[in-house]
């Protein structure tokens, strides 16, 4: 229990830390450039701005990924293994959508463990098993339990921010990126490690009673994803259970995900037996 509630604490305490910096750092920039006037007035569109990260970013990040709210009627299994899960994870019964495209993913966005929001793409629907559905939603919802989409998705909008204003630069574009790029994977490798992944990992084993659910489809999704091609913000990688793009440079500045080898490697290590059950199992006639 005290390592959860400690990852939960170190989560909250780094989203205070980046969203009370933007505020001070524009107030002394205000403060800088004209003094007292100009540092209030830096202050109230950083509190703007803040305020519209904490309250508006899972829907500014579900709205720019075209994602669309899926009904109960729609998808009410879906619903039943991700209020089942959500329970046992001890978080609040997750929002649904579906992201239109084919590249298999899935990703959580939310202010914490009792606001959180599940997109997953037609693709992963079409490519996984019930298990592997479940390992995914698991991993999910235990980024919820330990408060890693609390930081994460605040984290993520500002980077894309960051990466979507070179693109108004004109001829200065890409200037403008090479200096705000390595500024944005600079900010997400700071507050998200890569060690939440193999976190979410384990906590989904558990939620789910074995590891190899998540283990097989961590698998199935890197080989699937191979053959789909995908284009979004690369700043979104650390989203997604399994880092979908590919390795060019933009994208690999972004990339926070241990190699997919290491993270079924692990979770096969949670239950040692499981070669040898599976080589007692009779052959199929």
């Amino acid at each position: 229990m005290r390592p959860r509630r400690l990852l939960a604490a170190r989560n909250i305490l780094k989203a205070l830390l980046l969203l009370g910096g933007i505020a001070a750092g524009l107030a002394a920039l205000g403060w800088w450039i004209g003094g007292l006037r100009l540092a209030s007035v830096f202050l109230v569109v950083a509190l703007l701005i803040v305020g519209t990260l904490h309250w508006y970013g899972p829907r500014l990040l579900l709205a720019s990924l075209g994602a669309r709210e899926l009904t109960l009627g729609e998808a009410a299994p879906l619903y039943g293994t991700a209020e089942r899960l959500a329970a046992a994870a001890k978080v609040a019964r997750p929002k649904l959508y579906v992201l239109p495209d084919g590249h298999p993913r899935a990703l959580a966005v939310g202010r914490g463990a009792s606001d959180v929001s599940l997109a997953l793409s037609r693709g992963l629907a079409a490519v996984t098993t019930p298990a592997e559905l479940e390992g995914v939603l698991a991993h999910e919802l235990a980024h919820a339990r330990h408060r890693d989409v609390t930081v994460q998705t605040p984290t993520v909008v500002l980077a894309m921010w960051l990466v979507e204003t070179s693109r108004i630069g004109g001829f200065l574009e890409r200037t403008l990126l090479f200096v705000l790029a390595p500024v944005a994977a600079s900010l997400v490798h700071v507050l998200l490690s890569p060690k939440r992944e193999l976190a979410a990992d384990a906590a989904a084993a558990e939620l789910c009673g074995t590891p190899h659910g998540l283990a097989d489809a961590l698998v199935r999704l890197e080989q699937a994803g191979e053959l789909v091609e995908f284009r979004a913000s690369p700043a979104t990688e650390p989203l997604y259970t399994l880092n979908p793009f590919g390795s060019e440079r933009l994208a690999a500045m972004f990339a926070t995900h241990p190699p997919t080898g290491e993270r079924v490697r692990r979770l096969r290590t949670l239950d040692p037996g499981w070669r040898e059950r599976e080589r007692d199992q009779p052959d199929p006639v």
